[in-house]
């Protein structure tokens, strides 16, 4: 699996989340030999993917880190 494999999984899962599914961006970033998946939604998705107490976006990155450790790398979710 790759970071782009990880990058459509978050795109497809937050597209399920959110209203506005046509706003759901997925970028990747690198910092110092770490990916980071990039999140944005529109502002009034925000709290659909962070979930109550964080738990939706908990289970996200649970979900890119599973699949970054199996393909060996390090990747990070960040959402925006």
């Amino acid at each position: 699996m790759s970071v782009d494999k990880i990058k459509e999984m978050v795109t497809r899962i937050s597209e399920m989340l959110v209203d506005k599914p046509g706003m759901v961006v997925v970028k990747e970033e690198m910092r110092d030999r770490t990916h980071i998946v990039v999140l944005s939604v529109d502002k009034d998705d925000v709290g659909k993917v962070i979930g109550r107490n964080g738990q939706t976006a908990k289970a996200l990155r649970a979900l890119v880190n599973a699949a970054a450790t199996r393909m060996g790398e390090k990747v990070l979710l960040e959402i925006r």
